[in-house]
């Protein structure tokens, strides 16, 4: 009796969070433009952590070129990403909230599959300097979310938090050089109230934050 309503009780959440991703729809991206932008050199002169932001949203176009060097996939015949993982696990997903909703990076297709219509953005202020709006209402928050069901290869925690702390890392560096080549603000947070946040998401167990990451254009 007890197993049918833990049943009932998981179909009824899977159905209530398709309904609400429902309301919004996929975002296809566009192709990345790998001829725009600034030099690496240049990009690494001009990187900077930056907390001013103005509201005005990304175009699609700068949205998938962000994407796309954040984590895309850069060798088609492997799979192989912009960002190193461990192992190749590519454990890291890359979560966004924007005013319509949250959405997931799908690498592969190269396209924002919807999650929850809801604005978490507001969410991602973190712990000490909860003040800080300018910051949470960048029209971009890019969620780092672990996840440890891809990791089983490392048999302990501890392995599994090193490992994935530093392939976020990795593409939390690809997104400031994106931004400086592109004269974008981006600012990474980590001391983000990280058990809410997982709450609202409807995160799994075995999925952790590890870092929050704004973008958007510079306040004027």
């Amino acid at each position: 009796m007890l197993k049918k309503v833990f049943l009932s009780m998981a179909i009824i959440f899977c159905f209530v969070s398709s309904a609400m991703a429902a309301e919004i729809s996929p975002i296809k991206l566009l192709p990345p433009d790998l001829k725009g932008g600034k030099s690496l050199m240049q990009s690494l002169q001009e990187r900077k952590t930056s907390r001013s932001f103005s509201t005005k949203k990304l175009p699609i176009q700068e949205l998938s070129n962000l994407l796309w060097a954040a984590c895309g996939i850069n060798r088609l015949d492997s799979g192989k990403r912009t960002a190193p993982s461990a192992s190749n696990k590519q454990e890291i997903d890359v979560y966004v909230a924007m005013e319509d909703g949250l959405y997931l990076y799908n690498a592969k297709a190269h396209v924002l599959e919807p999650v929850l219509k809801n604005d978490l953005r507001k969410n991602t202020t973190t712990i000490l300097q909860p003040s800080r709006n300018s910051v949470a209402d960048a029209p971009l928050q890019l969620i780092y979310v672990a996840d440890y069901s891809r990791m089983a290869f490392y048999t302990n925690d501890e392995d599994k938090k090193f490992y994935s702390a530093a392939d976020t890392g990795f593409i939390a560096q690809n997104v400031y050089l994106y931004s400086a080549s592109s004269g974008l603000a981006a600012v990474v947070r980590g001391m983000v109230g990280k058990d809410d946040l997982a709450k609202n998401m409807k995160l799994r167990a075995d999925q952790k934050i590890i870092l929050v990451q704004a973008v958007g254009y510079p306040a004027e």
